[in-house]
């Protein structure tokens, strides 16, 4: 994928915008220094780069019922292209499934997940993880406190 170039006043757009996705687009505007109408152009062409991906709310996972969050690793017994495709279009259609990852290392896989309590997460895996053909291992880290949780991407100096 092609990188996009990003000039100071596109840095400093999307840090705001990481900070405050339903910033008005006067506001924001005033805040970066330009008109209104070349903010949302500028805007506009950060997210048909692909750039700006989407917009959503943050929601508390313990105010909603969601309160146990587990890192899951995750071994494969063979390395092929089907198995491996397989299991990761099975994990992602799972909606316990925040995040997975393929990485190096010990595992294959890491997944987040999140669900209300112990015994929905032992019905999580008894009833999902544990059917995917081709699973070696399961390692399950349960989050004790989150320390720091964004999805803001760093901007060189864009504050």
């Amino acid at each position: 994928m092609k990188q996009v170039g990003l000039d100071k006043l596109d840095q400093r757009i999307l840090a705001i915008l990481q900070q405050d996705g339903r910033i008005s687009n006067q506001h924001l505007a005033e805040q970066v220094g330009l008109s209104p109408a070349a903010c949302w152009r500028r805007v506009r062409s950060l997210e048909d780069t692909g750039v700006i991906t989407g917009y959503s709310a943050k929601l508390s996972p313990e105010r909603i019922g969601q309160g146990l969050c587990v890192l899951i690793n995750l071994s494969l017994q063979r390395h092929t292209i089907d198995s491996t495709a397989e299991i990761e279009q099975q994990v992602s259609s799972y909606p316990e499934v925040l995040q997975c990852f393929a990485v190096t290392g010990n595992a294959d896989f890491v997944l987040r997940v999140i669900v209300p309590d112990m015994t929905s997460y032992d019905r999580f895996l008894n009833e999902k993880i544990f059917t995917l053909q081709g699973i070696a291992q399961v390692n399950s880290n349960f989050v004790l406190r989150e320390i720091k949780n964004t999805q803001s991407i760093p901007l060189g100096g864009a504050t």
